[in-house]
């Protein structure tokens, strides 16, 4: 018998951090993937297709922050679209090189030292399977960061932006191994990936 979607308690932040590299450009324009469905993290969670609509048709994408490290006194840019497709939540966005902290991270994206996306949000809709997975049917999303270790296994920044992007596919059915990205360019190494898992929000952040 399926289990009922029942609409989450409280306020409670939650993170979600997904390692599909993103794609950055010279001047600044990150792409890539913010969260995966159907793919269940090291918290037990799994992001079901539509749970960001209701979020993004009341806010849009310039109503989602864009953080460093999920830090509110970080902003480093701004989102020019977040959009649900098949595979995932692809967001675009541009890093503001006027500021320290968007230059420093835009410099880390392109070596490649940092490559991972991460979701802050709130649960509003979930419901309950079997093996303790808890489905996340609509998420109200409040920001999204660039961050040090991204945690799902498929959802980082594309990857830097210096040529032609490639698919490269990662096997079903098994995690990432080291090397394996699942955007990458074919003048650069592939992005490595993490797994995807959630954390509580710092008191700062919540």
């Amino acid at each position: 018998m399926p289990h009922p979607i029942v609409r989450a308690r409280g306020d409670a932040p939650e993170l979600k951090r997904l390692p599909v590299a993103p794609a950055v450009s010279a001047d600044g324009l990150v792409e890539g993937y913010a969260s995966l469905f159907g793919v269940v993290d090291l918290g037990r969670d799994r992001v079901e297709r539509g749970a960001f609509a209701g979020s993004l048709a009341r806010r849009g994408a310039r109503g989602v922050r864009f953080l460093f490290q999920h830090d509110p006194a970080e902003p480093i840019g701004a989102w020019l679209s977040i959009a649900e497709d098949s595979r995932g939540l692809r967001v675009a966005g541009r890093l503001n090189l006027a500021v320290t902290r968007a230059r420093e991270v835009h410099a880390l994206l392109r070596q490649g030292g940092l490559d991972g996306l991460s979701i802050g949000f709130r649960a509003v809709r979930t419901a309950r399977e079997g093996a303790g997975v808890r489905r996340l049917v609509e998420i109200d999303l409040w920001e999204i960061s660039v961050v040090t270790f991204p945690m799902l296994p498929d959802a980082r920044v594309a990857a830097v932006k210096r040529g032609p992007l490639h698919l490269s596919p990662v096997g079903r059915g098994r995690p990432a191994g080291p090397g394996e990205g699942t955007l990458r360019l074919s003048s650069a190494r592939p992005l490595t990936r993490s797994a995807f898992a959630s954390r509580p929000l710092p008191t700062g952040e919540r």
